[in-house]
C-alpha cells in the first residue's frame, strides 16, 4: 500500500515523486523504460522553471546547461526573423536531466518500478488498485503522467484518444555549428523543426511534421530530402552535421486536443493532462510546473480528495489553458507555406507581436 503511486517517470512524475517524498509521503513510480533513455522533446526549459528547479536539488553548472537568450524564427523559404527571449531559458537533453532527477528520488526514498507496464487501475471505496505485468499494488492517489499518448490513454476512454491526430514527431542529437546561446524554428511545408544547444557540445534537432509527407516519400529520409531541405537554412543543417543516433528517435499520433486533468480520480500531470503545441516550445516547463502545482495540492488537501481534484483541475486552468490555446491557434499560422510567409511578414512590421506570442506561451517565474 502506498500513499502515491506514480505512473510514468517523465519530468513530471520524478518532479511530483520528489516533492512528494520529501514530505513524508510513500511514493512508487512506474516507468516501463529503464533510465537513462532518450524521449522526442525539444529539450528547451524556460527559465521560470529555473529557481524550483535548483530547490528541487539540480545542480546547473554540474549539468552543463546551455544558457539561451536569443530567438530566431524562418519561413520555408528561409527568410529570418530574430529577438531576444525576455526571461531565456536553457538546453538540456531529457537522457541528462530525467537520469538526474531519477536519482534524486531515489536518494529522498522514492521507490521505482523499472521496465514494468500498468495494465490495469481500478478505483473502489476510496482507493486504487494498479495491475502491472507481474504486480499489483494499492494506493490513495494516482498521477499518470504518461505521457503524450499511450494505451492507458485507450483503456481509460478518454476523448482524444478516439481522435486521430496526423502529426508526427522526429528528433536526432547531432554535433553542427551553430550559436549556443540561440534557439531557432525553422518552418518547412506541413511542419517546423526546432534546433538548439545541449549539453557536452551537442544540439538537440526535433521536427514535428505530418503522416502525409511520410507517406508520400516513404522514408524519412526521403521525406527529410524532399521536403525539410527546402529550407536552406535546414538544408544546410542536415549536409553540414554529424548526426549521433543511428537512426532517430519517433513517436506518432501527437494530439495537441484538449484533454481532461482527471480521469477516473487520476490526477494527470504533463503531457497527460494537456500537450503545448511545439512551435511555443515550452512543454518541459509546463510539466514542471503542473507537478509542482499538484504535489502542493496533494499534501495540502490529502485527506480529502474532492478538495485536491478540485483546487488542481482550478489551478491548472488558470496556469495553462490560455497558453494551449494561444499554442493551438498560433501553429494554425505555420506548415501552410504561403500563410507562414504571411505571418512572417507581419511579425517584421509589428516587431512586437512575436515577442507578444512568445509571452502568451510561457509563465512566470515558479517559486521554490
Amino acid at each position: 500500500m502506498y500513499d502515491i503511486i506514480i505512473i510514468g517517470g517523465g519530468l513530471a512524475g520524478l518532479v511530483s515523486s520528489i516533492q512528494l517524498s520529501r514530505s513524508g509521503k510513500k511514493v512508487l513510480v512506474i516507468e516501463k523504460k529503464k533510465y537513462p533513455f532518450h524521449r522526442v522533446c525539444g529539450e528547451y526549459i524556460s527559465n521560470e522553471t529555473r529557481p524550483f528547479l535548483e530547490s528541487v536539488g539540480l545542480n546547473f553548472e554540474k549539468l552543463q546547461v546551455k544558457e539561451i537568450s536569443k530567438f530566431q524564427f524562418t519561413s520555408p523559404s528561409g527568410r529570418v526573423l530574430e529577438t531576444d527571449l525576455d526571461l531565456g531559458g536553457f538546453g538540456i537533453s531529457r537522457y541528462k536531466i530525467d537520469e538526474e532527477l531519477y536519482h534524486l528520488a531515489k536518494s529522498v526514498g522514492v521507490e521505482f518500478l523499472l521496465e514494468n507496464t500498468v495494465e490495469n487501475i481500478n478505483f473502489k471505496e476510496d482507493k486504487f488498485t494498479i495491475k502491472t505485468s507481474f504486480n499489483t499494488f494499492e494506493s490513495k492517489y494516482v498521477i499518470g503522467t504518461f505521457g503524450k499518448r499511450t494505451k492507458l490513454d485507450a483503456t481509460l476512454k478518454r476523448d482524444f484518444f478516439n481522435k486521430r491526430s496526423p502529426y508526427i514527431g522526429v528528433k536526432y542529437h547531432i554535433k553542427t555549428d551553430f550559436p549556443k546561446d540561440l534557439i531557432a524554428l525553422h518552418n518547412f511545408k506541413d511542419g517546423y523543426c526546432g534546433i538548439s544547444a545541449i549539453e557536452d557540445d551537442k544540439y538537440c534537432l526535433c521536427y514535428l511534421t505530418t503522416r502525409e509527407n511520410l507517406k508520400k516519400y516513404g522514408t524519412i529520409t526521403e521525406m527529410e530530402r524532399n521536403i525539410l531541405w527546402k529550407n536552406p537554412h535546414l538544408q544546410k543543417i542536415f549536409t553540414e552535421s554529424e548526426f549521433l543516433y543511428d537512426k532517430p528517435e519517433v513517436i506518432n499520433e501527437i494530439s495537441f486536443s484538449p484533454k481532461t486533468t482527471i480521469e477516473n480520480h487520476i490526477l494527470m500531470a504533463g503531457d497527460a493532462a494537456g500537450l503545448i503545441t511545439p512551435l511555443c516550445g515550452n512543454g518541459m516547463a509546463m510539466a514542471i510546473h503542473g507537478a509542482k502545482l499538484l504535489s502542493d495540492n496533494i499534501l495540502e488537501n490529502f485527506n480529502d480528495r474532492n478538495l485536491v481534484e478540485k483546487n488542481y483541475q482550478k489551478d491548472w486552468k488558470q496556469h495553462f489553458k490560455n497558453r494551449l490555446w494561444v499554442g493551438r491557434n498560433v501553429q494554425k499560422l505555420f506548415g501552410n507555406e504561403v500563410v507562414s510567409e504571411i505571418a512572417l511578414s507581419v511579425m517584421k512590421m509589428i516587431k512586437p507581436l512575436l515577442r507578444t506570442v512568445i509571452k502568451a506561451t510561457h509563465g512566470e517565474i515558479i517559486a521554490p
